[in-house]
Formats: structure tokens, sequence, C-alpha cells
């Protein structure tokens, strides 16, 4: 009876969709109506009676979402008051305090643009599609955390830290990545125009399809990464390592490259038919 039950919660709200508290809502009327269909069983009503008596006491939903909507409401505020409180103090005492207090924040979305965050732990964070651009974060760890989609344009990442970080769509536009590292982490359709990669070690990173195009490369580590179509057209490579890495599909059209890059990726299979050797 209890499914049946369930069943019927299930229609009364289709018409309003999913919402966040949904799921405690029906588990609450779940229970509730159960309880009264037990005690109408109790009171000797057959199956068919007892669950007609306890649909029939289950009210207008609509009352029951005017109710729920407020609540709903309030709680969602209150989230958006708490990670604005926490990016406001980002923003005004970042430097002064501990720079480990924002780690495992909820910070998806946040405005970030111009701030000083050097040394900033955001570690463990959600940070999907926040706004970084311009910032100061030399030497940031931002180990486990979620930046899909977040902006980084213009940014000072000199010594920063990725490690296994979803970092999908993020854009680099500009950024200074110089000394970074990203290792392990997801990088597919991430934005790395004129952004300056020297000495960035992407070691066991996926940087499937991310074009690289143009790039002056020195120093950079790509070993153990995944370069399935990652395009190096045009770039020029100096001292690139790409050891344990899969090339056979990765593209390096028209770049040039010094004698020891060469040779590691032709002893990696890699197709360099209209490559220059400097």
């Amino acid at each position: 009876m209890e499914d049946k039950l369930q069943q019927f919660i299930n229609q009364a709200f289709a018409p309003y969709g999913e919402f966040p508290a949904r799921k405690d809502v029906e588990q609450e009327l779940l229970a509730n109506l159960t309880e009264k269909y037990n005690d109408l069983k109790r009171d000797g009503k057959s199956d068919e009676e007892a669950y007609q008596l306890t649909t029939e006491s289950f009210g207008d939903v609509s009352e029951i979402m005017e109710q729920v909507a407020p609540a709903e409401h309030a709680r969602e505020t209150r989230k958006q008051d708490l990670r604005q409180t926490i990016v406001d103090g980002i923003k005004d005492t970042f430097g002064i305090g501990d720079t480990s207090r924002f780690r495992a924040s909820a910070l998806e979305e946040s405005d970030l643009a111009g701030t000083n965050l050097r040394g900033a732990d955001f570690s463990m964070s959600a940070l999907m599609k926040s706004n970084f651009n311009g910032s100061k974060l030399q030497g940031a760890t931002f180990k486990a955390a979620a930046l899909k989609g977040s902006t980084f344009a213009d940014a000072d990442l000199t010594g920063a830290v990725f490690n296994s970080s979803d970092i999908q769509e993020a854009d680099f536009t500009n950024a200074d990545l110089s000394n970074a590292t990203l290792i392990s982490c997801a990088l597919k359709g991430a934005n790395f125009d004129n952004a300056n990669l020297t000495n960035t070690v992407f070691k066991h990173s996926d940087l499937g399809e991310v074009i690289l195009d143009g790039h002056t490369l020195n120093g950079t580590v790509f070993d153990g990464a995944g370069l399935k179509n990652t395009s190096f057209q045009g770039a020029t490579l100096v001292n690139v390592s790409f050891h344990h890495s899969q090339v056979k599909h990765t593209i390096f059209d028209g770049a040039t490259m010094d004698k020891t890059t060469y040779a590691l990726l032709k002893g990696a299979k890699a197709n360099l038919e209209n490559v220059t050797v400097e």
C-alpha cells in the first residue's frame, strides 16, 4: 500500500515539477498518509475504504505548496546570503587572515574578479562558473575543486595548483599559468588563448580536443596526459615533455620544435610529417 500512496503523492505534485524540497515534502507526507491508513485499518476498514479515506484527507496540494514556497525562498536566500558573505569577506580581508578559511566552500557563480587571492586555498570548493578574471592568484590552491565553466581571463596564476580538479570549459585567456601545476585534472573544452604556459605541468590531465595552436611552450610538461585530438598546430615547442602520453592522435601540423622534443614525440609515434625541427 505504501507504493500506492507514493504514486498518489507523485501524481498530486506532478503539475509543480521538481523543486528543491520536493523529496523531503513527499517523504513527510508519505509517512503521515501511511500512519493514517494504518489507523483506519486498525479501526476495521477494508483496504479500499482505508485508501479512499486516507487520500480524501490529503487536502488541496496548492495549499501545501503555499507553505513550501516561502520556506524554499527563505532557504535559498540564506544560502545566497551566506555565499555573498564569504565572497565579501574574501574581497575585504583576504591577505590578512587565514588563507585556508575558504576550503570546502560553496561559492559557485561567485564574482571574484580583480581580487587579491595570493596563496588562497580553495580546495574541495564548489566554484563552478565563478569569475576570477584579472585576479591575483599566485600560489593559490584548487585541489579537488569544481571549476567547470569558471573564467580566469588575465589572471595571475603563477605557481597555482589545480590537482584533481574539474576545470572543463574554463577560460584562461591571457592568464599567466607559468610554473602552475594541473595534475589529474579534467580540461576538456578549456580555453588557453594567449595564456603563458611556460613550465606549466599538465601531468595525467585530460586535455582531449584542447586547442593550443600558435602557443610558445617552453618547459611545459604533458607527461601521462590525455591528448587525443589536442591541437598544437603552428605552436613552438622547446624542451616540452610528453613522457608516457598517447600522442598518436595529437595534432602537430606546422609546429616548430627542438630536437629533444622531436625525438621524444617520434619515439612515441606521433605524426610529425609537417613539423619543423630547429
